[in-house]
C-alpha cells in the first residue's frame, strides 16, 4: 500500500479534553458483550473472514481512499480554509465520499483490537491529521462544500443543511464518523478521532433543530440516529440522544415528505417497511436505539410493527432485504423477485443493525434467528472469500450477467463491509444481571464482568458445518448463580424464520441435545433460550449438540416468484445451484424431485477458477470439479446433491428428459468462478420449470 498522506505524529494535537465518563443514564435492557472481549480463533470460519478483511479487504480500501482521491479532498478542504482567497477546487464524486476514510478506519480499528499492529495504528494517525486539518472552526465537517464554499458539490446546496433531506449527505456522513471515532476509541484509547467527531456532533447539535436560528431538517439518508446513540452511550452527553430523537420525530413533518427516505409519514405512523432499503434499516435500528435508551412506548410499538412487516411479507431466504432496483427499495408485501432481486449489502447489514437492537430491547432469540440467516447468506456474499471482490446486489437468480467488482465509484457497499466484518465478535455474547447469553456460535475466547465479577469463557465448534458447540468456564470470580441462556436455533425448532413467510417442506425432524460436564440437562426453553442457572466453578463444560441436515423450503402462497419452487438449506446455510458444477446441462432447465434425497460432501481442494461458457449447454471440464476456487483453508465447506431431471428438445421438437446429479454450494460462496448461471429457489413443478425456461429464453435473446 502506498502511504502519499502518512503525516507526521507531531502534527496531532498535543492539548485534548478528557473523555466524559457516562453518567448514570438508562441503557439497553440486555447489553452486548463488546468486540473488545471477543477474541475469534483464527483457523475457523469467522477468524478466516477476519484475516481475508485484515490483510487484504481493508489494506484495499485504503489504497483505494489514496487512489480515488478521498485523502485529497480532506487535503484540498484544509489548505482552501487557510487560504485567504478561494483556490478554486474542483468538486467531483459524491457527496459522501468523506464516509469511505470514516468506514475503513472503524474497520481497521476493530481489527486492531485483536491483532495490535503499530504500523496501522500510525497508518490511522496520519490519516486522522488531515482529516481534523479539514474541519471548519466551529467543528463542521464536509468536504464536499469546505473545499470550494463558493462552488460546492452539485449536491450541497448554497449554504449548511439546506440539501441534506435530499442529496447532501452531511449529516450521513456525521453518523459514519461517529461510528467509527466511537469504534476507535474503544480500540486504542485515543482521543484523537473521538475529539473530531463530537466536535461536529456538537456542530449539529447547535445548529439543527426546532429552535429559533436552526435548520429544522432531518437525515435524508439516515444513519446519524443510531450513532448520537452511540455517542450518547460513549459519553452520557443526552443531548445527542435528544437529537437523534429530535432526527427521528420530526421526520414526515418537514416539507420534504418522500417514501423513498421514509418521510411521507411521521415514525410513530408508520407500519410498513418502504423506500430505499438501506436508509429504511439504519432508521429503524435508530429507532429501536431511541426505545430502549428512552423507554418511549410508542417508539416500541412502531418498530415492532415495522419489524413484523418485514419479517412476515419483505424477507428474503438469504435474510436479504430490498426487492427492486427502482430506488434500491423494499417492494410490495410479498413482492419478492429472485432474477432481479437488488438485496444490496449495505441493506443485510442494516438488517443485522435492526435485528440486533430488537434483540437486546425484547430478548427473545427470535431476532438472532434472523440476524445469523443475514449474517451467513445475503451479508456474506456481498464479499469474495478473499476478501477483494464485492456484489452491490445480491440477487437469488443469475443469468450469467452478475460478477463481482474489484471496487465501485459509489464504494458504500465494499467500505461497509470493510466496517462490518471485522465487528462481527460484538455479536456473539450479551448479559443482562446475572446472565450470559450465547447467540452466536463460533470457536472464541471471551471476557467479561457478570454481577461485577470476571468470568472467562471458551467456546469450541466447527459451525456452520457442524452442529456441535464445547463451551468451558476458564475462569470465574462469581461466587453467585449465573444463568448461561444458550439459544437454540430456529432452523433447529423447525421454524424457516419467526413468520409463515417460509416454511420447511420435507419430513426432516431436528433435535438438540445438551450435556452439563458430560451429564444430559433438560430445560423448558425461554424466548429461544436453554438455560442452565448455578454456580460456575473453573473446568464446568457446556457440550451442545444440534442435528444438522439438508432441509427443504417452501415459500408463502402470496410470493409469486417462488410458486413451484423449494429452497434447500443446512443448519443456517442456504444453497445454491451454480454452472461450474453442474457440467452437461443448464441449471434453469433442471427439475428437482418432489422428495429429494441430498448426499453431503467436502469438496476436493482447489483447482483454479473454471471459465463461464454461458447459458447453454455446459462442456465437461478437465478433471474434478472443486467448488469453489478460493484460498486454502476455505475449501472444506459441506456441498448437497440430489437426483433431479434435465429437460431439453430433443431434434424433433419432443421433449427429453434425463436423469442428473444436481449439486449444491452456499449462496455466500456463488461466482467465484466467473459470471454464469445460478439458481436459490428451484423448480419442482413442470409450471415452475416452464416459467424459468421461459425467463432463460427472453434473457437470452435480450442479451445477444
Amino acid at each position: 500500500m502506498t502511504k502519499p498522506f502518512l503525516l507526521s505524529m507531531a502534527l496531532i494535537p498535543a492539548a485534548v479534553s478528557a473523555l466524559a465518563q457516562p453518567a448514570s443514564q438508562p441503557g439497553y435492557p440486555i447489553g452486548p458483550v463488546p468486540f473488545t472481549s471477543v477474541k475469534i480463533a483464527p483457523d475457523s470460519f469467522w477468524g478466516q473472514r477476519l484475516k481475508a478483511s485484515r490483510e487484504v479487504t481493508i489494506p484495499l480500501a485504503f489504497s483505494k481512499c489514496e487512489s480515488e482521491g478521498r485523502y485529497e479532498n480532506f487535503v484540498k478542504a484544509g489548505k482552501q480554509m487557510h487560504s485567504p482567497v478561494n483556490l478554486g477546487y474542483e468538486v467531483k464524486g459524491f457527496s459522501f465520499d468523506d464516509t469511505d476514510v470514516y468506514k475503513t478506519i472503524e474497520g481497521a480499528s476493530y481489527v486492531l483490537q485483536t491483532y495490535p499492529d503499530k504500523k496501522l495504528e500510525r497508518y490511522i494517525d496520519s490519516v486522522l491529521v488531515i482529516v481534523a486539518a479539514a474541519q471548519e472552526p466551529d467543528g463542521y465537517l464536509y468536504t464536499a462544500r469546505t473545499m470550494n464554499p463558493e462552488r460546492p458539490h452539485a449536491w450541497a446546496g448554497e449554504r449548511r443543511w439546506v440539501k441534506d433531506e435530499e442529496l447532501s449527505h452531511e449529516l450521513y456522513n456525521l453518523g459514519h464518523m461517529v461510528d467509527a471515532a466511537v469504534a476507535h476509541y474503544q480500540a486504542t484509547g485515543k482521543r484523537n478521532f473521538l475529539d473530531i467527531a463530537v466536535k461536529y456532533a456538537n456542530c449539529v447539535v447547535r445548529e439543527v433543530g426546532a429552535g429559533p436560528g436552526q435548520a429544522c431538517v432531518v437525515p435524508g439518508h439516515q444513519i446519524a440516529e443510531m450513532a448520537l446513540a452511540r455517542l450518547y452511550l460513549a459519553t452520557g452527553e443526552k443531548k445527542y440522544l435528544e437529537e437523534a430523537r429530535f432526527f427521528l420525530d420530526e421526520r414526515g413533518k418537514t416539507a420534504y415528505r418522500e417514501a423513498y427516505n421514509q418521510t411521507h409519514l411521521p415514525v410513530l405512523e408508520q407500519e410498513e417497511a418502504v423506500g430505499h432499503a438501506v436508509r429504511a434499516a439504519y432508521m429503524y435500528a435508530g429507532m429501536a436505539d431511541v426505545a430502549a435508551l428512552t423507554g418511549e412506548e410508542g417508539y416500541v410499538h412502531a418498530i415492532d410493527r415495522i419489524w413484523e412487516n418485514i419479517v412476515s411479507k419483505k424477507l428474503y431466504i438469504t435474510g436479504g432485504i430490498g426487492a427492486t432496483s427502482a430506488g434500491e427499495a423494499f417492494g410490495a408485501n410479498y413482492e419478492l423477485p429472485n432474477l432481479t432481486a437488488y438485496c444490496e449489502t449495505c441493506a443485510a447489514i442494516g438488517n443485522v443493525y435492526v435485528n440486533h437492537r430488537m434483540y437486546l430491547l425484547h430478548g427473545d432469540a427470535k431476532y438472532y434467528d434472523v440476524l445469523e440467516r443475514t449474517l451467513y447468506n445475503g451479508l456474506i456474499s456481498g464479499v469474495s472469500l478473499e476478501g477483494n471482490a464485492f456484489f452491490y446486489p445480491n440477487p437469488l437468480e443469475s443469468m450469467g450477467q452478475h460478477q463481482r467488482q474489484a471496487w465501485f465509484g459509489c464504494a458504500c457497499c465494499p467500505s461497509n463491509i470493510c466496517r462490518f466484518i471485522p465487528s462481527v465478535p460484538g455479536y456473539v455474547y450479551a448479559v443482562k444481571d446475572n446472565a450470559l447469553y450465547v447467540n452466536l456460535f463460533m470457536p472464541n475466547t471471551m471476557k467479561q464482568k457478570v454481577l461485577g465479577k470476571e468470568v472467562v469463557l471458551s467456546q469450541r465448534t466447527a459451525y456452520p458445518w457442524n452442529g456441535d458447540v464445547e463451551l468451558e468456564v476458564d475462569k470465574t470470580a462469581l461466587r453467585k448463580e449465573m444463568a448461561l441462556k444458550i439459544r437454540i436455533p430456529g432452523w433447529v425448532r423447525g421454524e424457516v424464520v419467526p413468520s409463515d413467510l417460509y416454511a420447511f417442506a420435507d419430513d426432516v425432524s431436528l433435535g438438540y441435545s445438551v450435556l452439563l460436564n458430560g451429564e444430559k440437562v433438560e430445560s423448558e426453553l425461554v424466548d429461544g433460550y436453554f438455560v442452565i442457572t448455578r454456580k460456575w466453578k473453573k473446568g464446568d463444560k457446556v457440550r451442545v449438540h444440534f442435528d444438522m441436515a439438508p432441509r427443504v423450503v417452501k415459500a408463502h402462497a402470496a410470493v409469486a416468484a417462488d410458486q413451484g419452487r423449494v429452497a434447500v438449506e443446512r443448519g443456517p446455510i442456504v444453497y445454491c445451484a451454480e454452472w461450474p458444477d453442474n457440467p452437461g446441462f443448464s441449471i434453469h432447465s433442471v427439475l428437482l424431485n418432489q422428495r429429494p434425497h441430498f448426499r453431503e460432501a467436502v469438496p476436493l481442494a482447489p483447482v483454479g477458477p473454471a471459465t463461464a461458457p454461458g447459458t447453454a449447454a455446459f462442456p465437461a471440464p478437465a478433471g474434478p470439479v472443486a467448488v469453489p476456487a478460493t484460498p486454502s483453508g476455505f475449501g472444506g465447506f459441506v456441498t448437497l446433491s440430489a437426483p433431479a431431471q434435465a429437460l431439453s428438445f430433443g431434434p424433433d421438437g419432443r421433449l427429453i428428459t434425463r436423469d442428473v446429479e444436481l449439486t449444491l454450494i452456499p449462496y455466500y460462496a456463488w461466482c467465484h468462478r466467473g459470471p454464469g448461471e445460478m439458481l436459490v429457489w428451484l423448480p419442482q413443478t413442470l409450471q415452475a420449470i416452464g416459467t424459468e425456461l421461459s425467463n432463460t429464453l427472453e434473457h437470452n435473446i435480450f442479451f445477444q
